[in-house]
């Protein structure tokens, strides 16, 4: 059995994927198998895993026959993965040298489910660390301790998976796949349920995984109705909170998260195509209705002034100022 397992799902990354390939190269082992899912690239990414694959060692390719989205060929490399322990990377994101052997190393060390690590930003020439906002580092702790409280920065508020490290048996029933529905913010909901299933977790200083933000083609770039897809993930995380024996610990901080993404997404609606900001607002208002009236008044007391003003206005029907 390998010791690690490696992701790399990659659409139409053509201008990125020697980077990304080249630096999996740099932290080959032969304990370790790379996973690279071609979820149907049309440029030249296919020919740059061919050429990569013959010079990695434990390398699959998986092929998927048409564009299925990112959290199809996540979940495809996690179907065909065999470590005892599983990463992911984003096609245009890389990895500085030895980045993945400090994580198995740090794994061995503390025996916990999962870590999450630093990384790196990198936006052009211009590099900076970002840090899980957990309450210590190298240490192991409660996976459920790090959601909570609703008006702090935690450790849900850091959702980039391939920014850590998760133990094989998180994925054995089935339960840690990520939702196929969902086009974007797939990933906050999966960080969620890793919080609410797994038993111990511990944050890293670790900072080997490079962020590439700003790149045109990324799904955080796009403009259309694809970037709603946030209102079908936070109402499955309401649906699991209120389902959870501790709903009364996480659900103020469920709906407080919910409601800063519809100000986030509201705050931008002019720049998006004119019948996505159409659908994003009578949507918004809809699932403002659908909270729990509670944990919403109390979100909407407690925020900052100006979201909470443009929460309340959309969730009344009156057009936010």
């Amino acid at each position: 059995m390998p010791r690690l397992s490696v992701v790399v799902p990659m659409h139409n990354v053509g201008a990125f994927a020697e980077t990304t390939l080249r630096s999996l190269a740099n932290n080959a082992d032969p304990d370790f198998e790379f996973l690279i899912v071609d979820d149907c690239s049309t440029d030249s990414t296919p020919w740059a895993i061919e050429r990569w694959a013959e010079k990695l060692p434990n390398t699959k390719v998986i092929r998927h026959a048409e564009n299925k989205g990112i959290a199809h060929a996540r979940n495809s490399g996690i179907d065909a993965a065999n470590g005892e322990f599983l990463t992911f990377l984003d096609g245009d994101d890389w990895y500085g040298p030895g980045h993945l052997a400090g994580l198995v190393r740090s794994m061995d060390e503390l025996g916990c489910d999962f870590a999450r690590t630093d990384h790196v930003q990198a936006t052009g020439t211009q590099r900076v660390i970002r840090r899980p906002p957990a309450r210590v580092r190298n240490a192991v702790m409660d996976p459920r301790d790090g959601i909570a409280p609703a008006d702090t920065e935690t450790m849900v508020d850091y959702p980039f998976v391939w920014a850590g490290v998760y133990r094989r048996h998180l994925f054995d029933d089935g339960a840690m796949r990520y939702e196929t529905r969902l086009r974007t913010a797939e990933d906050r909901l999966w960080i969620w349920r890793l919080h609410l299933r797994a038993r111990s977790y511990a944050s890293l200083s670790l900072n080997g995984v490079f962020y590439r933000r700003g790149v045109a083609t990324s799904l955080t770039q796009v403009k259309d109705d694809r970037q709603l897809d946030f209102i079908p993930a936070y109402d499955a995380l309401l649906k699991d909170v209120r389902e959870d024996p501790e709903s009364d610990r996480f659900l103020l901080k469920a709906v407080r998260t919910y409601c800063a993404m519809i100000a986030f997404h509201i705050g931008k609606v002019d720049e998006y195509e004119t019948s996505a900001a159409q659908r994003l607002r009578r949507e918004a208002r809809a699932a403002l209705h659908r909270m729990p009236e509670r944990e919403l008044a109390e979100t909407l007391r407690t925020i900052d002034r100006t979201r909470g003003r443009l929460l309340s206005r959309l969730r009344d029907g009156r057009k936010a100022a």
